[in-house]
């Protein structure tokens, strides 16, 4: 079992196998965990394979660490957990495919070596951006600076978030009202779904960023309502 994990951390992993009710899985970096079906997801469960299937990749919260056993919670796992332990899966991947393609056969002894430093590789990546040094002298100059020059190049995704929201009213203008509402919001997608129901995009350069974002959108839409006496409550 890995050391660094800890209570609470939320980890990517693979399902490994299913045995009656309970989900096998290994977990990125190293380690067995399981889930229990209760924890699998909310409510009755009328098939498991549903939600878990073998291989598939799925993001877990650690409930505890019991006798070198790590049991896992799938239900536990917020959207926004997902979307960032998901998106930090795919620079890691990206990442290592640049060490590969510059480093060849070396790549392997670079990547178990930055590894050792109990860091990501992406992390690593991003520090050697300002201190180029550190990357220089595990793998030399020329390749340095053929790396750096294709991090600088790539174009980083902005992270986006996608919320849902309720917005009410009985008064007789009560349409007007809420179109004058939501059309102040100039810095996020908002689309009408169904009667009182509405969806809300928003983007940025990460996802720390575009959640707060959000979170101040809502809340001036929010305050407009009250002032309006109108109903309103986020999905």
């Amino acid at each position: 079992m890995p050391q660094k994990l800890e209570e609470g951390d939320v980890v990517l992993c693979t399902v490994d196998r299913i045995m009656g009710t309970v989900v096998f899985v290994n977990i990125e970096g190293g380690g067995e965990g399981s889930i229990i079906l209760s924890e699998i997801a909310p409510g009755r469960i009328r098939n498991l394979r549903d939600y878990v299937v073998p291989k598939k990749k799925i993001v877990c919260k650690i409930l505890r660490i019991k006798d070198n056993q790590i049991h896992l919670s799938l239900r536990r796992v917020t959207q926004k957990e997902q979307k960032e332990i998901t998106e930090e899966y795919k620079q890691e991947k990206s990442s290592k495919s640049i060490l590969r393609t510059v480093l060849k056969d070396r790549a392997k002894t670079a990547i178990e070596h930055i590894l050792k430093q109990e860091r990501g590789i992406n992390e690593f990546l991003e520090e050697a951006k300002e201190n180029p040094k550190k990357l220089e002298k595990l793998i030399g100059k020329a390749d340095s600076e053929k790396i750096l020059n294709i991090l600088n190049t790539q174009k980083k995704k902005s992270a986006v978030i996608k919320r849902e929201f309720n917005l009410t009213t009985t008064n007789p203008e009560g349409v007007i009202l809420i179109k004058k509402i939501l059309e102040k919001v100039k810095d996020a997608e908002i689309k009408y779904i169904s009667a009182g129901k509405y969806s809300i995009k928003t983007e940025a350069e990460d996802m720390k960023t575009t959640d707060n974002k959000l979170k101040e959108i809502l809340s001036k839409i929010e305050d407009s309502a009250k002032k309006q006496s109108m109903e309103f409550s986020i999905k």
